[in-house]
């Protein structure tokens, strides 16, 4: 190099460029470690009888890219079975509600009280990918025997019951089998290892509670008939591990249009909650709710005192499945405040303002898989309030107004696959203060730049078709989408529901063989492995197959 030739120019540019480059790598270095995934803790938090939840705790992934696989066996046998992966989930806030950074999902349609070999595979391609063996132990369905104390209540009329604790090895058992036992209510408050079977509560006054659960654990209620207008509920600071089944519960409520939705009771009506509790680990399956306002929630806000000590705990880990939900004038199933891994599924909804809600989810997952819905009015999914972390799959929704919908701006971190809706015309409708939305056959409003939606199939009765993911047309966005279904070739025998009052009758939402909707959708581990044909059916239903249980089981099968 001719030093020569240089100017002094030529000599400064040269110390400027030099710290610019010193500063450009040590940026480079920095983005690259903050991308990479630094492993944390593996937890198992509240196993239920047939699901457990998985918790990868990991620092950095800022670019979101670390990918978890999830396989899982019975310990003693060879094969593996595949889990969908991990969601990614990022720390965040909100509702005074926090969660750290992590993956976490579900493993589904587990054996009771059976160990599990669970195999996970971490992959960041910006570094820290790890691989980890754990093993997790689902519970048992919940069985007294010969040691348990058992108190049999002669049949009569009574006011509360009130009820003692018992242990793991000698539970209290309550039950009816001589006749009706009828209470007013049932007090199971800071109680831990009580069943409560065949009784009936009659409680059907304003503010009346058929069953208060608040503080309790490990506490079981079945094959009751509760007539109240809130029919079971769990106050802060919630139950754990309760298992409320195959119990028949009857509200004040009626389908009028004037009480629905929100504000429906600045109208004067009384109308309570069905199933109500805040807490963790709870499963709420195989029961008949009618008449609520919502049927089954969760709890919603922090405690304090404008909601008088009854708002939500950590919900995580809750089972909600095979209930039979009929005439919810606000919320069929409401699982509003739940943090992780809160899991809707295999349910039957029927005339209902809003299907499904999620307002908001804290990070999530929150699951909705498998449900149908006939019937429904405002949203089949209230997915709102900045909702994050919410799996849809393989729900069916026929409705007026807008079909696969119910989202607002700002819900992020959405994922949709397989579902099946119908929209179409509202005949102008208001109910409370809220319309059904646009005749749309889909109109996911302003979704999330780490939303993912893709294999539904949408469609409409009786109006142009339109179909919306924000602003874009539907065929933009899911490159696998059945577009333009027609509702009278994949249903037989099924009324679109306009006017959607007076109530109506629960249909058979299996869709046809042959139709459009067969084999349209994409396989998704864990979730449809038996699927039948050359791929999954869109909807909550394969063709031909038998329809769940839905509702109260007979006595001896529960299993």
């Amino acid at each position: 190099m001719n030093l020569a030739n240089f100017s002094t120019t030529t000599l400064g540019y040269i110390i400027i460029l030099i710290p610019l480059f010193i500063a450009c790598s040590v940026q480079d270095s920095s983005n690259s470690s903050l991308n990479q995934t630094i492993p944390g803790e593996i937890t198992i938090p509240y196993p239920t009888i047939n699901n457990l939840a998985i918790e990868w705790s990991i620092q950095g992934d800022e670019n979101l890219n670390g990918v978890v696989s999830v396989h899982f066996r019975e310990n003693g046998t060879v094969e593996w079975n595949q889990g969908m992966s991990l969601r990614r989930v990022p720390a965040g806030d909100k509702e005074n509600f926090s969660w750290k950074n992590k993956h976490s999902g579900s493993i589904f349609n587990l054996q009771p009280d059976t160990n599990y070999e669970i195999k996970l595979q971490l992959n960041d391609q910006d570094g820290g990918s790890a691989e980890q063996l754990i093993e997790a132990h689902t519970r048992p369905m919940p069985r007294y025997g010969a040691k348990a104390e058992i108190i049999e209540l002669p049949a009569g009329n009574y006011d509360t019951l009130q009820t003692k604790s018992g242990t793991k090895e000698k539970p209290v058992v309550y039950r009816s089998t001589q006749g009706i036992a009828k209470f007013r209510s049932v007090d199971l408050r800071n109680k831990k290892w009580v069943f409560v079977e065949g009784i009936q509560i009659d409680n059907l006054v304003e503010d009346g509670i058929g069953i208060r659960m608040g503080g309790s654990q490990n506490c079981v209620v079945w094959h009751c008939t509760i007539n109240a207008d809130f029919g079971i509920v769990a106050y802060f600071p919630g139950a754990i591990n309760s298992y409320i089944s195959d119990n028949t519960l009857t509200g004040m409520g009626e389908w009028i249009p004037e009480i629905m939705g929100a504000h429906g009771q600045d109208y004067g009506a009384t109308i309570g909650e069905g199933i109500q509790m805040t807490g963790a680990g709870n499963v709420i399956c195989y029961n008949k709710v009618t008449g609520f306002r919502d049927c089954i929630s969760t709890m919603e806000e922090r405690p304090n005192s404008i909601h008088g000590g009854t708002g939500a705990t950590e919900q995580i880990s809750f089972d909600i499945h095979n209930n039979d939900v009929y005439m919810g004038l606000d919320d069929g199933i409401e699982a509003d405040f739940c943090l992780s891994n809160v899991r809707v599924y295999n349910n039957r909804l029927t005339n209902c303002f809003v299907g499904l809600s999620s307002q908001p989810g804290l990070g999530g997952p929150t699951y909705f898989v498998r449900n149908a819905m006939y019937n429904i009015i405002h949203a089949a999914f209230k997915l709102k309030r900045d909702s994050y972390g919410d799996v849809v799959l393989h729900n069916t929704v026929i409705k007026v107004g807008a079909g696969l919908a119910g989202n607002e701006a700002g819900s992020d971190f959405t994922y949709f696959r397989n579902n099946l809706a119908i929209g179409g015309l509202t005949g102008g409708g208001i109910w409370g203060d809220y319309g059904a939305g646009k005749p749309y056959a889909a109109h996911i409003k302003g979704p999330g730049p780490n939303s993912s939606f893709d294999y539904d199939a949408v469609g409409v009765v009786d109006t142009v078709y339109v179909a919306m993911i924000g602003d874009k047309p539907f065929s933009e966005v899911e490159e696998h989408g059945i577009e333009d279904i027609d509702m009278f070739k994949v249903f037989d025998n099924v009324e679109f529901p306009l006017p959607p009052t007076p109530e109506r009758a629960t249909p058979d939402l299996r869709p046809l063989a042959g139709s459009r909707v067969v084999d349209a959708g994409i396989h998704i581990p864990n979730i449809n492995d038996g699927f039948i044909g050359k791929a999954p059916d869109c909807g909550a239903y394969e063709a031909g197959q038998a329809l769940p249980h839905y509702g109260p089981r007979a006595r001896d099968n529960e299993e």
